[in-house]
């Protein structure tokens, strides 16, 4: 399998070359014998060539028989039609394929030219020669003569030998018999006789494995020599030709005395290999045979049967005696590859043995290849004329190489010894094209002699050469040649009118009328240039102007006076150089930019860009300010404009200044430009809600409540302006089971659907507020408690839910389950009980502790309080840290560990923020409940965060307290972590109606405001809106 996909892939391989190289080959079969003016085929319609129209030739369509010089074609080929008829010379099957037996296997060859070059294809055409039965099978000589012992039994065999036949297949042996003669002379005693051998004697044909047919004489008789020792017939053999072909043979068979026994060959076939080199005398094979006889009769001599070839009898001798085979003559196998040598071993009177021997001649390299070449153009006087405007790949000549040798000694290559604009291209198997490989030029070569080399793969190789003579035919095909293919000038721009540029030339390699040249401007050259037809001056006509145009390229034509003229043409490129004529010029006379507040120092402001029309250092352009240099830096060389101040849009919400441009001229020019850099709000301010006021509020939401009725609302604010104050208001968590809506921009919320009794209980809803501001928006989270009930009967049990709620993280749904008094009294009054006992011990263990660690600086504080004053954030953080300490040993876990507090910045640009540790009271909360200053931040928290009372922050003007948002947000100066007991979670303030005066510089000054009333004793905290 192997063998045959490796050599399918060689046939395809071999296919895609030919393919490739415009060849192909094309089969027809013809009869031998055909008389002259037979039309074999039609290459134009067999090979289905068709011309397109859009490919114009050079010549009209030729079919050029291509054989070498001094060859006789058995066909010939009409060159415009291309049809194929035979010749006066008679195709001869056995001349042309002697020694080839097989009737598939005679192939006469040729090869055909398909011109002009542009359709250039060579088609090899093979002929498959068909045999005809003309030639009869003959015996080797007229009369055969045969000995058999009288002793011979009955049915034995002895073989005769057998005709030959140069037909093949049908035509050739078919039959052999025996004929009874005309006449039978008689005799005794060893004379003639009368009687007819066919009775005695009959005929078998036997086929050996190559498809010979051998006869073999059949002793059908006892034989007795005393009564008749000699029989006469006649033998025929016969082909299967139509009609059938015969000759005939004298067979005379003798009869011997009696020999017991013939000779015996030890091996009756031999194979053996000798070299073809192997000197004259070289024993080839050694013959043994045996004979059971004594005497004379055990005599044994060795001879070759008259069957073998004339030539297997020159080359080789056997010695009558020994038996042993020895070379006569020098061997070539190119001659003959194989020899089949029939000897014969006899005692002298019997039928002698017969023994095989094929002796295979090995190949040497002893063959130079030869080199055959056909001619496409035909030669005169041996030398192909070409012309100089041969285009490429013109076909010159079928080179075929052979070497008679085998395998490596065989295998042929072709090329040509130096460096010539000529290639051999492969073809078929061992033939090549030579063809041009590039454009020829007369007035570079005149003549080629081209020499190609043979050489085949031995050790050594042998090579062959063959020269091939090429002239070259003048054609006025040189056009005139610049001396610069690209002139590049350069010249100053406001020249005078009519300067002279440069002076063009260029030469022309052909001589008188062809050299003399022309010049002139190309059709795209514009019109302020002039050229001299004659000189070649070139000049500017006009002023020329670089900043208009600061380079032209156009081309310039030189054409000979040939006929046809020839042309050719060059590209003057014209450089203009510059003068510092014009100054810097603005994009705009004045530039607006637009900044963020909070753009930091050095930060980028905007680009000015300044072109200058000139070039080189008169276009090198330094950028500077001219006022205004306090506030702003601008890069000379990029013209990026950056602050070396903060902004304020409060303070000051835009600056003017003039930027200067001077270029790098010697005589500079200037020129300046206004710049207004006005500075725009951001969205720096989260909103901040209002409604509700606290994360421990609740609202009662009553059984009986409709759907799509307003329970209760929420409201929140935002210092931004612009759509950085626009909010929209929406639920994100705790509404599991969808029964409060929000309406987006009012923040009313509603009743969805009406309640049922699984609603019952407190709804934990976390509101979420955006602004929308760009490029981020900002938000905030606060926590609504809805109580779904018909009444509020235990008030203190629903703000321990609340608190409960405040623990439970943002992600939990508050409110699934909740027990409500209505629900189970007998619960209700169990969780009273022991809430009342707690409480009532919670409070003596309380006030127990705090009596006893009550210190001096409490005193301090009331004192501080009773005053009405308020300290400063140091003192406050004293004053946090004491009560702090306090705190702490509560048994009221804390909520809240953490609270930012940051003040947001005021209308004074030079306040900055406040920050300091506050200590809340719990009753600070109550009092404070559900009041909002307008000023401050109300409390958010973070989503995330598993205590919803941690990470406070504000950005008010007074101390607030804020839950961080998952927004990032601005950074800010002063950040103070402080600890709040659990009930301070919202706003410390001033009442919005309290009355507040602030007269103060101090930028870390608190008490801007004084509120009125002060804490309330320490009692149930809750709020109820209603």
């Amino acid at each position: 399998m192997d063998l045959l996909s490796g050599t399918y892939l060689l046939a395809v391989l071999f296919a895609c070359i030919v393919y490739q190289s415009g060849a192909q080959e094309k089969n027809y079969t013809v009869r031998e014998e055909l008389p002259e003016n037979v039309l074999i085929g039609n290459l134009l319609k067999d090979l289905n060539l068709t011309l397109d129209p859009d490919v114009p030739l050079s010549s009209p369509l030729q079919f050029k028989l291509v054989y070498k010089t001094g060859d006789v074609p058995l066909v010939r080929v009409e060159e415009n039609t291309g049809e194929i008829f035979t010749t006066a010379n008679r195709i001869d099957r056995e001349k042309l394929c002697s020694g080839i037996f097989s009737e598939n296997h005679c192939f006469y060859e040729v090869e055909v030219a398909v011109l002009p070059d542009e359709v250039f294809r060579l088609v090899k055409i093979r002929f498959l020669i068909e045999d005809i039965n003309d030639n009869a099978p003959l015996f080797p000589s007229t009369v055969i003569n045969i000995s058999i012992p009288e002793n011979t039994a009955i049915n034995s065999r002895y073989s005769v030998p057998s005709a030959i036949d140069p037909d093949i297949g049908v035509n050739g042996i078919q039959h052999y018999e025996l004929l009874k003669p005309k006449t039978a002379p008689k005799r005794t005693f060893g004379s003639i006789t009368n009687d007819q051998g066919q009775n005695v004697f009959g005929l078998d044909i036997i086929e050996t494995p190559e498809g010979d047919k051998w006869p073999q004489l059949i002793v059908q008789q006892i034989l007795d020599r005393e009564q008749k020792d000699t029989y006469v017939m006649k033998i025929k053999v016969e082909d299967g030709g139509n009609p059938p072909r015969s000759s005939t043979a004298i067979l005379q068979v003798t009869v011997t005395d009696v020999n017991d026994n013939r000779p015996v060959f030890k091996e009756n076939y031999i194979e053996v290999s000798i070299p073809e080199n192997a000197p004259v005398g070289t024993s080839v094979s050694q013959l043994h045979a045996t004979d059971a006889d004594l005497g004379s009769n055990a005599q044994i001599l060795f001879s070759f049967s008259n069957q073998i070839s004339n030539l297997a009898r020159r080359l080789f001798a056997i010695d009558n005696t020994t038996g042993l085979i020895t070379i006569k003559e020098p061997l070539d196998r190119e001659e003959s590859p194989v020899h089949k040598l029939t000897v014969l071993a006899s005692d002298g009177s019997s039928t002698p043995s017969r023994a095989t021997v094929t002796i295979n001649i090995t190949d040497i390299n002893d063959n130079v290849p030869s080199i055959d070449t056909r001619y496409i153009i035909n030669p005169v006087n041996g030398t192909v004329l070409l012309s100089e405007k041969a285009p490429l790949n013109t076909k010159i000549a079928l080179i075929t190489v052979m070497d008679k040798d085998a395998d490596l000694n065989g295998k042929v290559t072709c090329f040509t010894d130096h460096d010539v604009p000529f290639r051999l291209k492969p073809v078929f198997d061992n033939q090549f094209l030579l063809e041009t490989a590039t454009f020829l030029d007369y007035e570079a070569t005149r003549e080629y002699a081209i020499k190609i080399v043979a050489s085949d793969s031995g050790k050594p190789p042998l090579n062959q050469s063959a020269m091939l003579l090429i002239k070259i035919k003048d054609e006025n095909d040189n056009a005139p040649v610049f001396t610069q293919p690209v002139i590049g000038l350069s010249i100053p721009e406001n020249n005078a009118p009519g300067t002279q540029l440069t002076k063009i030339s260029a030469t022309d390699a052909d001589s008188g009328r062809n050299a003399e040249i022309s010049y002139m401007l190309g059709s795209d050259a514009p019109p302020i240039f002039n050229l001299d037809r004659r000189t070649g001056i070139l000049t500017a006509v006009r002023k020329l102007d670089r900043e208009k145009q600061d380079k032209y390229s156009f081309t310039v034509l030189a054409k000979d006076n040939g006929m046809p003229p020839l042309q050719t043409n060059a590209t003057v490129t014209v450089s203009v150089l510059d003068q510092n004529d014009n100054s810097p010029a603005f994009t705009h006379n004045e530039y607006n930019f637009y900044v963020p507040e909070n753009l930091p120092m050095y930060g980028t402001v905007g680009l000015i860009t300044v072109t200058d029309a000139d070039s080189g250092e008169n276009a090198a352009v330094t950028l500077s300010i001219l006022n205004g240099r306090d506030n702003f830096i601008i890069d000379p060389l990029t013209g990026v404009i950056r602050p070396n101040i903060t902004f304020d849009r409060e303070q000051q919400s835009s600056y003017t200044f003039l930027v200067k441009a001077v270029d790098g001229g010697r005589l500079q020019r200037s020129s300046t430009a206004k710049v207004t850099i006005n500075v725009v709000d951001v969205n720096d301010n989260r909103p901040v809600f209002v409604i509700p006021s606290s994360n421990f509020s609740y609202d009662l939401v009553p059984t009986s409540t409709n759907s799509g009725s307003v329970v209760t609302k929420v409201f929140a604010v935002d210092n931004d302006t612009g759509m950085n104050a626009e909010l929209r208001y929406s639920i994100i968590g705790g509404n599991s089971r969808g029964l409060f809506t929000i309406d987006q921009l009012t923040g009313n919320i509603t009743l969805k659907e009406k309640v049922i009794t699984s609603d019952h209980g407190l709804h934990r809803l976390v509101i979420k507020v955006n602004d929308l501001g760009q490029p981020e928006s900002l938000y905030t989270i606060a926590l609504v408690h809805l109580f779904v009930n018909e009444t509020v009967t235990n008030g203190s049990y629903v703000q321990e839910l609340v608190r409960r709620n405040m623990e439970t993280p943002v992600g939990q749904n508050v409110g699934d389950g909740e027990i409500t008094p209505q629900t189970n009294d007998y619960v209700k009054i169990i969780i009273a009980i022991i809430a009342g006992t707690m409480t009532v011990i919670l409070v003596i263990f309380v006030t127990a502790l705090v009596r006893c660690r009550q210190t001096p600086r409490h005193k301090v504080v009331q004192k501080s309080k009773q005053s009405g004053e308020w300290v400063s954030p140091n003192q406050e953080n004293r004053q946090i840290k004491k009560k702090k300490k306090k705190k702490k040993r509560s048994p009221k876990s804390l909520l809240l560990n953490f609270v930012t507090i940051e003040e947001s910045k005021p209308d004074d640009p030079g306040h900055e923020h406040i920050n300091g540790t506050l200590d809340i009271p719990v009753e600070l909360e109550e009092q404070t409940m559900g009041k909002y200053n307008w000023a401050t931040t109300p409390t958010t928290f973070k989503p995330d965060s598993p205590d919803l009372a941690k990470h406070y922050k504000s950005a008010s003007p007074q101390p607030t307290f804020q839950i961080k948002p998952e927004t990032p947000v601005p950074p800010k100066k002063h950040h103070v972590i402080q600890e709040l007991p659990l009930d301070n979670t919202f706003v410390v303030g001033c009442d919005s109606l309290s009355k507040c005066s602030s007269s103060s510089s101090d930028p870390y000054s608190v008490s801007e405001c004084s509120c009125q009333g002060g804490f309330k004793t320490p009692g149930p905290i809750h709020t109820r809106q209603l």
